[in-house]
């Protein structure tokens, strides 16, 4: 005999024998509503006649006593014995999509920590130097001093009968706090890079705020004939 939860349609199991002709009160183990069901109908035996009736008939047993009405009892499930079963499936499954999504989330972070690395790397080393021999490693220079030098261009010009090098260009603080400005070196050299002149200079402002931009400028006077190429740098600056 199946029954079927009219709450929440869970479908049992049962014998129909548990049954008297009363019916009784059934408690669904899925959703706990209780509902009273009736005794399942059985189909009227055939009449016999008197001489068959005599021949079949044998002597009653005194059957047990049927049990009270309106007893509640727990009935072995169909559906939800199903869903049960499948509720560790379901669990191993989530499981796995969790540690699918970690893995995702965790290989994002590490891209997203890599890029701002690179992406702001002379803000990081200017605020942790120690971090420059790695820049290096990977070949990308750092400053560490978060100043940068932009537009460096130089002249020679006449002046009085002397030969003048003129040179200028522009510092920029590439950090987002304020750096102080260092001396400026200025270097000469040959075709084979072999040093000719050199000497320093002090820009004529002591700091720059974030994003602030230094217009600088140097002269020497009857410079070497053979110099050919001019080197400005921070003064002390390893990078």
């Amino acid at each position: 005999m199946i029954l079927t939860c009219p709450e929440c349609a869970t479908r049992y199991q049962t014998d129909a024998a548990q049954f008297p002709s009363g019916g009784r009160d059934v408690r669904c183990a899925k959703c706990s509503h209780v509902w009273h069901q009736d005794a399942p109908v059985t189909e009227p035996e055939p009449r016999l006649d008197a001489a068959e009736a005599e021949r079949t008939m044998q002597p009653s047993i005194p059957a047990a006593a049927e049990p009270t009405a309106h007893h509640t009892a727990y009935a072995p499930q169909l559906d939800a014995v199903k869903a049960a079963e499948s509720q560790p499936d379901l669990r191993r499954r989530g499981e796995r999509v969790a540690i699918a999504a970690g893995w995702i989330g965790l290989a994002v972070i590490v891209m997203a920590v890599g890029w701002s690395a690179i992406r702001f790397r002379e803000v990081i080393a200017s605020v942790w130097p120690q971090s420059a021999p790695f820049y290096s490693m990977i070949g990308m220079t750092v400053n560490t001093r978060g100043i940068d030098l932009i537009n460096v261009v130089s002249r020679r010009s006449h002046e009085d009968g002397q030969t003048v090098l003129a040179i200028r260009g522009r510092l920029v603080n590439v950090t987002s706090h304020p750096v102080p400005v260092p001396e400026l070196s200025v270097k000469l050299t040959d075709d084979d890079q072999h040093e000719l002149d050199h000497w320093t200079f002090t820009p004529r402002a002591a700091s720059l705020k974030p994003g602030e931009k230094l217009d600088f400028a140097t002269r020497r006077t009857n410079p070497p004939e053979d110099a050919r190429h001019v080197e400005v740098s921070l003064a002390g600056a390893g990078g």
